[in-house]
Parts: structure tokens; sequence; C-alpha cells
């Protein structure tokens, strides 16, 4: 999963930029509003977290241009405001949901998990398909009840497979989703981590369940 992160207070941007890459997410960070624009008309983003008070632009700016340009992306707001009539205009703005500094590292991951659920489609923390289930609180992967080590990017992979389970996914839509800005790699990385993937999920003797649809992409289909 991928998120964008204005953030202008550098210190506190550093370590939520850490911890979510930590928990396994792709993050793109900037510190002021004009520039998470230029990554929003970049990018497709699974949540978005913005601090209200920025320079150049401020979060509730970003969230309006965002929503008249059709983004329905999940946004989090960050503030170190606590005054009712700023919760208010950032909920009526089209915000998804707030939080006032300081604030838990813990909770503001436990928020994005329902952002994230909640884009999704998803009503809980455990994904399946078939025999296979990812738990995204505890991150534990399992197929048959056995447990399957995956790499940050192998979960992050299987994690966007699972939510789109039975849609063909395109190898740039892929890449777009789990791969940020600063990413220097080949341009066969898609390929290469679905066969890294491939490996430790279709194990021998196991029901495929990471299909290859020829000029298109891939898929992540049941039975």
């Amino acid at each position: 999963m991928r998120i964008l992160l204005a953030e202008d207070e550098m210190d506190l941007n550093d370590i939520l930029t850490m911890k979510l890459s930590d928990a396994g997410y792709s993050v793109d960070s900037c510190l002021d509003g004009e520039e998470a624009l230029l990554y929003l008309s970049s990018a497709a983003y699974d949540v978005v977290i913005l601090d209200i008070m920025m320079p150049k632009r401020d979060g509730i700016s970003v969230l309006e241009t965002m929503r008249k340009k059709g983004m329905n992306t999940p946004v989090l707001f960050l503030t170190a405001r606590d005054a009712i009539e700023d919760r208010v205009r950032g909920l009526d703005a089209g915000a998804n949901d707030y939080l006032v500094k300081p604030f838990s590292l813990d909770e503001l991951m436990a928020r994005v998990r329902v952002l994230t659920r909640a884009f999704h489609g998803s009503s809980g923390n455990v994904l399946t398909a078939d025999d296979l289930t990812m738990d995204i609180a505890s991150h534990e992967v399992k197929r048959g009840g056995k447990q399957i080590p995956l790499s940050a990017k192998e979960y992050q992979l299987l994690e966007y497979l699972l939510h789109n389970k039975g849609i063909v996914l395109s190898r740039e839509k892929i890449e777009n989703h789990i791969w940020n800005f600063d990413y220097e790699g080949g341009t066969n990385v898609v390929d290469v981590y679905i066969s890294y993937l491939r490996k430790k999920i279709d194990g021998k003797g196991q029901k495929k369940l990471i299909h290859t649809v020829r000029g298109a992409g891939y898929v992540l289909r049941e039975g």
C-alpha cells in the first residue's frame, strides 16, 4: 500500500515516515501543500495523511482540490488545533478521519488500517483467498495454517493483490502502488517480486492463486 504524508514539522515527518515504512507501507513524504498536490497528480495513493497547518497551501485547501478533481482517496488530518470548528471544517471538506497532536503512533497506524480497509471494501483485519490468510494488524501470513515469512515488498505486493482479488492488475498499476518515487531499480521489478511471491505462496502441490494474464498483468484468484 502506498501512502502520501504531508507534514511540515521535519522531525515528526521523519518519525512518521520511518514508522509507516517499518510497517510495510511505501511512503512519499513532503513538507508543504503545493508539493503534496504535485505528488497527488503523479501517483495513486491508498491513504493521504495531511497536516492542516502547512506552508504554501494548508491541508484543507489540498483536500478541497483533491475532491474537486474526483480523488476519493481516504484522507487523515493531523493538527495541533483541538477546536471543534477546525474538526468540523476539515470533515466538511471531505476528510475521513482526524488526529489531534500529540497522538500515539499506534493509534495512527490503527486509523490508517481502518481507512485502507474501508477504501478497499474490506470489513476486517484478515484478508483471505482460499486457504491463504493475511492479518494486516499482526502482519502474519499463513497458507493452510502454516506461517509464511515475507519480505516487506513481498508483503505489500500480496496485500495489494488480496485487496484486489479477482481483478487483473497491470504491471504499471502494481508498481505505482507498491514502489515510491525514490525507487531506482529495474523495469522488471514487478515480475521479479511476483516470482518471489509465487515461490512462497503457490508451493508444490498447492492450488495456484497468482495467475499471469498475458498482455494484461497479474491477478490473484481463488479456485
